[in-house]
């Protein structure tokens, strides 16, 4: 069962000190095997792909073609899923799209009283990969929340993969949410060769600008590897929901979002804080009797031994400092006038207001994304996004008036750094500005 700790009359420090253990680190000892397998694919690409997959996945293509998915397979996935899914999937990629509309920008320029102009061209990423994760587990709404961002940034190519499951095919819940979500090419194949190939590209799948997509930790290490050589989203962790809770909340309500949390991986954290002794009583009898009902009990009671905790503090104010230094993924404010504790909080990837906002539909149709810092790294990461899918150049334009507004304060400089080239590129312009030719006219 999850950790109790009772924090009151406790520093801060003491506090996070305690939690701590919280912040769950991939370990290292699987990159010489990932390494191994990048290098590989990006020495002898398809035969690899084609090699790991039979290894890992117990799918034997026999040509490389088999590993992109054909339209019989997705008429088939059709087929195999309910409409009531389709209805589901579209009406969350509507509210996905609305939310990430707001996001797109714009180029933009800025005319000067003397002719010269300056501005930001905003493009969109030529290439992007998608990594889903597949097998026997389905996810269809990280395919929502990755591709129609890109989509709307105006990504000219999204190619998703993911590894597939023994019969040789995808999930036919995922492949369709890939198809309605806007998804250019899919590919059968997964693990850290499905990353490598999308890094250096293969005679089958082609190279992208930038990877995004959850994954295991062969996937996460695997985009560790590669980042630089193409753009990556973020390296996540497992995931997190750490919940505030006053007297008011209902802890019916919050067992059940600390639960949902812990069903995820055994490496998930579930956390509530509270300022009510009788509210941690009863949220801990709720999560007893709610987990008898849940079909995945041995992944929660391994997250809440591990990773689960049950915090009293002295104040809601103490509570909200000690989320602000836990910069969690997820965070739930079950507590009174939720809205004005929200002004206080400076560090978090998605922030869900009152009793009645579980985590969960954040997961699946609220709209804001869901592909969020993990591991405290809502200090200086954002959620995934419109922007994560466009690059930006500086637009520059001077006139020989503007130019010789600004020139001797740019030879100052460039003479100050000992660049005298830089100076003598500006000093040539006036030169002949002034009707004096240095060189050749």
């Amino acid at each position: 069962m999850l950790r109790f700790i009772d924090a009151r009359g406790r520093s801060l420090s003491w506090i996070t000190n305690e939690l701590s253990w919280y912040k769950r680190v991939f370990s290292a000892d699987k990159r010489d095997e990932v390494l191994k397998i990048v290098e590989s694919v990006k020495d002898i690409g398809d035969k690899a792909l084609i090699e790991y997959t039979e290894q890992f996945d117990k799918v034997k293509f026999t040509v490389s073609s088999e590993m992109l998915v054909n339209k019989k397979e997705i008429a088939s996935a059709y087929e195999k899923v309910d409409k009531k899914f389709i209805d589901a999937i579209n009406k969350a990629k509507m509210r996905i799209c609305e939310f990430h509309k707001s996001q797109v920008q714009k180029s933009w320029m800025i005319y000067e009283d003397d002719g010269s102009i300056v501005g930001q061209k905003v493009s969109a990423i030529e290439y992007v990969g998608v990594y889903v994760p597949g097998g026997r587990a389905a996810y269809p709404s990280s395919v929502l929340m990755n591709v129609i961002p890109a989509k709307l940034a105006g990504v000219n190519q999204i190619i998703m993969v993911s590894p597939p499951s023994e019969d040789g095919t995808l999930n036919p819940y995922t492949l369709v949410a890939a198809i309605e979500a806007g998804c250019d090419v899919i590919y059968k194949v997964g693990g850290a060769q499905a990353v490598a190939a999308l890094a250096y590209g293969t005679e089958t799948i082609p190279k992208v600008d930038k990877i995004v997509g959850p994954g295991n930790i062969y996937v996460t290490l695997a985009k560790k590897e590669v980042y630089g050589i193409v753009d990556v989203d973020m390296i996540a962790g497992p995931s997190e929901v750490l919940i505030i809770a006053d007297s008011s909340a209902n802890p019916a309500y919050v067992a059940a979002d600390l639960l949902a949390q812990a069903e995820h991986d055994p490496m998930a954290s579930a956390i509530m804080l509270t300022d009510s002794f009788e509210t941690a009583q009863c949220v801990i009898a709720e999560i007893e009797i709610q987990m008898k009902n849940l079909s995945k009990v041995k992944i929660i009671e391994q997250s809440l031994d591990n990773y689960g905790a049950i915090v009293v503090l002295d104040s809601i104010e103490q509570a909200i400092d000690t989320a602000n230094m836990m910069a969690p993924e997820h965070l739930e404010l079950c507590v009174r006038n939720s809205f004005e504790k929200l002004n206080f909080i400076k560090n978090a990837g998605a922030i869900f207001l009152g009793n009645n906002t579980p985590e969960a539909i954040g997961d699946y149709i609220a709209g804001p994304n869901h592909v969020l810092p993990t591991n405290g790294t809502s200090r200086f990461f954002s959620p995934l996004s419109v922007d994560h899918f466009i690059k930006k150049s500086s637009i520059i334009y001077f006139t020989e008036k503007s130019l010789e507004n600004v020139a001797r304060d740019a030879i100052q400089l460039a003479n100050a750094e000992g660049l005298s080239a830089h100076a003598n590129s500006i000093e040539v312009r006036l030169r002949r500005h002034d009707g004096i030719s240095s060189g050749r006219s």
